[in-house]
């Protein structure tokens, strides 16, 4: 019997556009999945969820709801291609995979529970290679467990065949499956079994794709777009390393000013690695910050800002990890091309080189489109300059300093050189450092990291 469709709203804070999702699915996942985006507590998404009895009623539920909802999420692959079999969804969906954390936390419930020995268990819908990797990370072998993968709607009505065959030939103790039908159908039956339910992350990570596929009236304006901004490692002195405190300062100012113009693309940054970051956003948002792809995100005013060269690479797919992959082709063309460029690369071979700022009709750079240089003190610069000389000629690479070797090079008192330091942190010339610990009697002296890539000399 099916149940009547629930809907749950995140009032919105009026800053960002209202999303509506379409959960359709069985009615404990559907529970859970509404569990999750209530604890999440986006202002932005209004969820209206529609459960069926049986996943063949998928197409019928989500088309219910499908005039009132900009996206619908099915609750697996399973009812996903039910639903758009017919060809006429009229409305962008996606699903929430199966497998992943899923199946760890399925098996270690079996082992506690004493449901099933996880050595000898059957598993349906995930792929045969994510269940055999997923033993051996935990150090278990595979070699008695039994995998069909799901590959189109009728597998489903293979898998309670093939669980209660193995395990009336005593070739496995029990089964695991996504299916609410089958996990019903096994229990009729006598089989012990568990339903892989989606872990929370899953659910969370797959909610945020679903607004972002949702937050375009088109398609083509909400297609996601990955993108990758990555410090060369160039940039950095041969010392630097992630326990050096202006390093740390490094990382986070680019953070926050990843942060501050991701903002009006609603887009997602994520720390990926110690030198670079992933932006997830739609293809609408892209074209909005880019003035239609005529100008790189970020490359101009970040760079101009920090004293930094980036290099970005954007991905446009037809999944997160396709766009993804061509994000990461496109970085590694950016950082081949050594320019103040990014390029975007897409399905079909798609290619596209991207100025750092908009260009004329005549292949100059327009005025308006350049990134505004911050105004330094030009005796701050000049006191930089001095003193990046000096320790040059010492062969300091370092390029650390404190108040007394300050007022040693410079020739000045001991309060002068404290005063030009915090000068140069008020400029944004110089970054204080934690002091160094000492036995000695007093305050120890504070060192400053100088950053002198941010001046011409």
């Amino acid at each position: 019997m099916t149940m009547p469709e629930r809907a749950i709203h995140q009032p919105s804070n009026g800053t960002r556009e209202e999303i509506t999702i379409g959960v359709v699915g069985a009615d404990e996942i559907v529970r859970r999945i509404m569990s999750v985006a209530r604890a999440t507590g986006s202002p932005s998404w209004r969820l209206i969820a529609a459960v069926y009895g049986v996943e063949h009623e998928a197409h019928a539920q989500a088309m219910k709801i499908a005039s009132r909802v900009d996206v619908c999420l099915f609750a697996g692959p399973l009812p996903y291609d039910v639903a758009t079999r017919p060809g006429d969804l009229p409305v962008p969906a996606t699903y929430i995979p199966v497998g992943g954390s899923a199946l760890y936390g399925t098996l270690l419930r079996g082992a506690l529970e004493g449901t099933f020995d996880p050595l000898r268990v059957s598993v349906d819908s995930a792929p045969v290679a994510d269940v055999r990797e997923a033993f051996q990370e935990i150090g278990l072998d595979p070699a008695a467990v039994r995998v069909m993968p799901y590959v189109h709607p009728e597998s489903a009505a293979e898998f309670l065949d093939f669980h209660r065959e193995l395990y009336e030939r005593g070739a496995t103790t029990g089964a695991i499956t996504t299916v609410p039908t089958v996990a019903a159908a096994l229990a009729a039956a006598g089989v012990p079994s568990l339903k892989m339910t989606p872990a929370g992350t899953t659910i969370r990570h797959t909610l945020h794709t679903a607004a972002l596929i949702g937050s375009g009236a088109k398609l083509e304006e909400s297609r996601i777009v990955t993108m990758i901004v990555r410090v060369p490692s160039g940039a950095f002195p041969a010392h630097a390393s992630p326990s050096n405190y202006w390093y740390q300062e490094l990382k986070l100012s680019l953070h926050r000013e990843l942060l501050r113009d991701a903002r009006p693309m609603d887009a997602a940054v994520l720390t990926r690695d110690e030198h670079s970051y992933l932006v997830v956003t739609t293809m609408g948002s892209l074209n909005l910050a880019t003035d239609d792809l005529t100008m790189a995100p970020f490359l101009g005013r970040i760079s101009a800002e920090l004293g930094l060269r980036l290099e970005v690479g954007i991905g446009l797919g037809r999944s997160t990890r396709e766009a993804e992959l061509n994000a990461q082709a496109a970085v590694d063309k950016a950082s081949a091309a050594g320019a103040d460029t990014a390029f975007l690369v897409g399905p079909g071979e798609t290619v596209l080189q991207l100025p750092a700022a908009r260009q004329e009709d005549d292949g100059t750079p327009a005025a308006a489109s350049q990134p505004a240089q911050p105004s330094r003190d030009s005796r701050a610069a000049e006191i930089l300059a001095r003193l990046a000389e000096k320790i040059d000629a010492d062969n300091d690479s370092e390029r650390v300093i404190d108040a007394e070797r300050v007022a040693e090079l410079l020739g000045v008192t001991l309060r002068t050189a404290r005063r030009m330091l915090h000068t140069l942190v008020d400029e944004g010339l110089a970054w204080p450092m934690p002091p160094a610990r000492s036995s000695k009697v007093g305050r120890p002296p504070r060192p400053y990291q100088l950053l002198v890539d941010k001046v011409d000399r």
